[in-house]
């Protein structure tokens, strides 16, 4: 499943098929599943090289942040000033319009009293009202013996509770090892966390939880999943990602 969406082109998404040809019933049972679920080939390799390509150009970001300092794992990562490029501006408005109702109803099994609007600009409407303006979009950049602890983006008090990464580079070409990893526990405890590795190619997606999801209880109900995602040791190379998170931060 390719997006056609160039730089600078003016992409107006259907609702009843943006990303195109992507299995949405797949992604949702997926995400309830496991918490994550892959859009493979969201981008074409052109796509994923002019996006590495901007991370050499000071002018698109508003901040840069070395992992190190901040005891987050080894690396670099940029986040994007607005206004986005068009190419992940067009993406990130398709596909929240898709995983809204996903999140809604996580919201509904798990109790929680917020609704997301059915689109992003409303949301981030919300977002701004309550501070949270900094746009959160960005290139991640690791080298050789990076790596990104175990982490959950969630900036403020406005939170989607889902958020796509998608693999830049090529695994085994530009870089080895760096595999995207989840952990899941159950927030009271009682289980020992579980890890998965989510494998990915160029230009592959990955949606996941950002903070929690939820998960059939014993007796019926819901029960609260905590979530955290990261990035294990890049053996050699360069490793590139998009990250599309939908609330913007204080």
């Amino acid at each position: 499943m390719t997006l056609a969406v160039q730089e600078g082109f003016d992409f107006t998404p259907r609702a009843d098929t943006a990303p195109e040809g992507t299995d949405w019933h797949a992604v949702a049972t997926s995400l309830d599943r496991y918490g994550n679920a892959i859009l493979p080939a969201l981008l074409t390799p052109a796509q994923c090289d002019s996006l590495t390509a901007l991370y050499a150009d000071d002018v698109r970001f508003r901040s840069t942040i070395v992992m190190a300092r901040h005891n987050f794992g080894r690396g670099e990562y940029r986040y994007f000033a607005y206004p986005l490029p068009p190419l992940l501006d067009a993406l990130r408005h398709a596909l929240y319009a898709r995983l809204a109702p996903i999140a809604n109803r996580w919201h509904r099994q798990l109790g929680i009293d917020e609704h997301y609007p059915d689109d992003l600009d409303t949301f981030l409407a919300r977002c701004h009202r309550a501070g949270q303006t900094r746009p959160t979009p960005l290139i991640l950049r690791y080298g050789s013996g990076d790596y990104n602890c175990l982490h959950q983006d969630l900036y403020g008090d406005h939170v989607f509770p889902l958020q796509v990464a998608i693999l830049l580079s090529a695994p085994e070409r530009d870089f080895t090892g760096g595999e995207f990893v989840m952990t899941e526990s159950a927030s009271s405890g009682s289980s020992a966390p579980r890890a998965e590795v989510v494998p990915l190619a160029q230009g592959d997606a990955v949606v996941f939880a950002v903070h929690h999801r939820p998960a059939a209880g014993k007796r019926g109900g819901h029960r609260k999943v905590a979530m955290r995602h990261g990035v294990s040791v890049v053996r050699s190379g360069n490793r590139y990602t998009v990250g599309l998170i939908f609330h913007d931060a204080r």
